[in-house]
């Protein structure tokens, strides 16, 4: 996984990475302040205790908003666009940025769009988050 393009792997977003490779969606949660949040960091952004621990979300949430992408010439994006990055707003409260399946037509893309989280293999070590609309 030399690719410069890939998400870099750490000890604190190695649940999460694992999580995606197992199919599901982990975020974190304070146990101190009952805080829920995503990105993977050590310690809580809203109290910084590190009395955190990995829950499964549920993969459900709504677009709060979504850029599409016409150009990108590095690779592999290149071969890519046009592609959507999109923001989402999980049930469970966090919000997260990730790609717009890249099967599911751009025109269905809207705010307030329901959608779920699924996962797109890229390779053995590597398996990433995206999401489509809810069925």
């Amino acid at each position: 996984m030399a690719e410069w393009y890939y998400p870099f792997v750490d000890s604190e977003s190695e649940p999460f990475w694992d999580g995606c490779r197992a199919g599901k969606l982990m975020i974190q949660h304070c146990k101190a302040c009952d805080h829920t949040y995503h990105y993977p960091r050590a310690n809580c952004p809203q109290c910084w205790s590190g009395d955190t621990e990995w829950q499964e979300a549920s993969r459900r949430g709504a677009v709060y908003s979504y850029s599409i992408v016409h150009q990108n010439p590095a690779p592999p994006f290149k071969d890519m666009v046009p592609y959507a990055v999109v923001l989402v707003d999980l049930e469970e409260g966090p919000r997260m940025m990730v790609n717009w399946e890249l099967d599911t037509p751009l025109d269905q893309l809207a705010c307030d769009l329901p959608v779920e989280v699924t996962f797109r293999k890229v390779s053995d070590e590597l398996t990433l988050p995206q999401v489509q609309p809810a069925s």
